[in-house]
C-alpha cells in the first residue's frame, strides 16, 4: 500500500516471506521475478560464509562468496516477520531505500517501527552478499560495468523491479563508493545495540564481515585508511574528493570500530583483532593528514577547495555517539570541529537563519565548487545538530536546527511546509521536495534521549588490548560466531519490548 508519510515521503509495504516477493508485490514489479536472476548469484550458505573463509577461526572474515538463490536472512520467528519495506528517497528521485540517505532517515524508522527498520537491514545484508552481472552504463563517465558487484552496499533496491534489480541509479559506479558499505556497518551495530536482537546480529554478521573486508581494495598505500578516487565517490555525487577526506574517513573508522565491537559481542575475536589492528592505525593517519588545529579538512588533496570545512565531516562521529561506542576523537578535537561548523556553515549564512551550508572556506566564504558544496542540506543540519547534542553543546545544536525551521516552515521563509526538500540555496532555489534524508530530525531526538539499551549496551573500546577469556567457547563451526542460547536474548532494559 502506498501511503504519506509525516507528509514527507513515501512509502510502500509489502508482506512477503520469501523470494517469491513477485506474488504479493506484482503491482510494483514490471515482469516475473525469474527473468531477472539468469545472472545474480548469492552465497551458498550465507551463515556459513565467514566460516568458509577462515576454517572455523574467523580470521578472515567472509570473502569467498558461493552461489545459490534461496539463502534468506529474514527472522524465523513468524512473530517477528513484518515483511519487506519499501520507501522512496523522494517525487523526484524515484528510487527505493536509497541506502546513502536511509543513514540519515533510518533514526525514524528505529525509533517508531524498529522491526520494519530491521527488515530493511536483512534486505541490504542480502542484496551485499548479491552479484548482478548484467552491463550497465554509467552517464557521468560513460563507462560500463555491472549492476551490483558482490561485497558492495547496493546504493538502493531498484525501481522497477525492486530486490530483484538493484542500483537504479546509474550516474556513478556506486561499487567504487567509499560511504555505503561502512554505513551499512554503522547500521547494523546501532540496530543491535538499541535492539538489542543477537538473531538480527547473528544472521547478518557475514554481510557485515564481507562488507568492511571489501574496503580494503581501497586502502592502496597500506597505511589503514581508505582513499577516495578523485570523483564524487559517495553521497555528495557531484563534488569531487582527492584522497583521504574528513567524510569518507571518519565513517571507515567508525566502521571499523562499529565491527570490531560487534565481533567482540558475538565471539569473534580474531575478527575483532583485526579491524582493531586498522582502526589503531588509520587514525593516527586520519588525524595527522586532515587535522589542522580547529577541524578537520575536507580532503587530502591539493585542490582549491581542499581545507574547506565541510559540515558533515563528524558524520562517523554521530553514528559512534548514538550506539553507546567510545568517542573516536577526544572531546578537544571534537568540540572543536563542531563549533567551528556551527560559526562557519551556521552563523556566516543569513545570521544562522537558514541551516548549515555543506561547504565553506576558512576565510568565511561559501565553497562554491560544485551545486553541492553551496547547497544547504536539511537532513544534514539536523544530523551535525545531533552530533552536537551528543557533545554535549545544545544550545549550537537546537540555534543550528532552528535554521531549518525558520527557511523551511515560518512566515519568513520559503514555504516548504510538509514537502521539506533535500536543498536549498541562500537564494531559495531548492532540488527535490518530499525527500528521505530530513527524517534525521529523529537523530536529535535519539541524542536527547537515547534508548537504554544503547546506553547500556557493551561500551567496548577497541583501543584496548582484546584478551579472549580463558574459558570462553571457540566460535561454533555451525554460524561462524559465539553460540548463543537457542533463544537469542536481548541486552537488559530494552525500550523496545521484546518476548525473551
Amino acid at each position: 500500500m502506498g501511503i504519506k508519510y509525516g507528509g514527507v515521503i513515501l512509502l510502500v509495504i509489502c508482506s512477503s516471506r520469501n523470494l517469491n516477493a513477485d506474488a504479493q508485490c506484482s503491482q510494483y514489479m514490471q515482469g516475473p521475478v525469474e527473468s531477472n536472476k539468469c545472472n545474480i548469484t548469492e552465497t551458498e550458505e550465507v551463515a556459513h560464509a565467514h566460516l568458509e573463509k577462515t576454517g572455523g577461526n574467523g580470521s578472515k572474515g567472509c570473502s569467498q562468496i558461493a552461489n545459490s538463490s534461496s539463502t534468506w536472512l529474514g527472522p524465523v520467528n513468524d512473530d517477528e516477520d513484518v515483511g519487506r519495506f519499501l520507501y522512496l528517497e523522494g517525487i523526484e528521485y524515484i528510487m527505493w531505500c536509497t541506502y546513502d540517505v536511509h543513514f540519515y532517515a533510518s533514526f525514524a524508522l528505529l525509533a517508531l517501527f524498529p522491526k520494519i527498520e530491521l527488515s530493511i537491514q536483512r534486505d541490504f545484508a542480502r542484496a551485499v552478499l548479491y552479484e548482478d552481472k548484467r552491463k550497465v552504463r554509467f552517464l557521468t563517465e560513460g563507462n560500463c560495468g555491472i549492476r551490483k558487484v558482490k561485497g558492495a552496499v547496493p546504493h538502493d533496491l531498484g525501481t522497477h523491479d525492486p530486490w530483484f534489480e538493484m542500483n537504479a541509479y546509474n550516474i556513478h559506479d556506486t561499487s567504487k563508493w567509499k560511504d555505503l558499505n561502512p554505513k551499512f556497518v554503522l547500521q547494523v551495530y546501532r540496530d543491535f545495540a538499541a535492539t538489542g536482537d543477537y538473531s538480527f546480529a547473528t544472521d547478518i554478521w557475514p554481510s557485515v564481515c564481507a562488507a568492511i573486508e571489501y574496503m580494503y581494495q581501497f586502502d592502496r598505500d597500506n597505511d589503514g585508511l581508505i582513499e577516495n578516487d578523485g570523483f564524487p565517490d559517495q553521497t555528495y555525487d557531484a563534488w569531487t574528493v582527492h584522497g583521504i577526506s574528513a567524510y569518507c574517513g571518519c565513517l571507515w573508522l567508525a566502521a571499523l570500530q562499529a565491527a570490531a565491537s560487534m565481533a567482540l559481542q558475538l565471539g569473534d575475536i580474531a575478527f575483532a583483532e583485526v579491524c582493531k589492528g586498522k582502526l589503531v592505525k588509520s587514525k593516527s593517519v586520519f588525524e595527522r593528514k586532515l587535522w589542522n588545529g580547529s577541524y578537520f579538512n575536507y580532503d587530502s588533496g591539493s585542490s582549491s577547495n581542499s581545507k574547506s570545512i565541510q559540515a558533515d565531516q563528524l558524520a562517523g562521529q554521530w553514528y559512534i555517539a548514538s550506539s553507546g561506542l567510545p568517542d573516536l576523537f577526544d572531546n578537544v578535537k571534537i568540540q572543536s570541529t563542531l563549533q567551528k561548523i556551527y560559526d562557519f556553515n551556521v552563523m556566516k549564512v543569513q545570521s544562522g537563519r537558514m541551516g548549515a551550508v555543506n561547504g565553506m572556506h576558512p576565510n568565511g566564504k561559501v565553497d562554491e565548487t560544485c551545486m553541492q558544496s553551496r547547497e544547504i542540506w536539511a537532513g544534514v543540519t539536523y544530523s551535525v545538530a545531533a552530533t552536537m547534542i551528543l557533545a554535549g553543546m545544545e544550545e549550537q545544536a537546537f540555534a543550528t536546527a532552528e535554521g531549518i525551521f525558520i527557511a523551511g516552515w515560518s512566515e519568513e521563509g520559503f514555504g516548504y511546509s510538509f514537502q521539506t526538500p533535500e536543498a536549498w540555496t541562500m537564494d531559495g532555489h531548492f532540488r527535490s521536495l518530499a525527500y528521505m534524508r530530513p527524517l534525521s530530525i529523529w537523530g536529535m531526538q535519539w541524542a536527547l534521549s537515547m534508548p537504554q539499551a544503547a546506553m547500556e549496551a557493551p561500551r567496548i573500546n577497541v583501543m584496548d588490548r582484546i584478551q579472549t577469556p580463558p574459558h570462553s567457547p571457540k566460535p561454533s563451526h555451525d554460524s561462524g560466531v559465539r553460540k548463543r542460547a537457542t533463544k537469542a536474548k536481548c541486552f537488559g532494559k530494552s525500550v523496545f519490548h521484546c518476548a525473551c
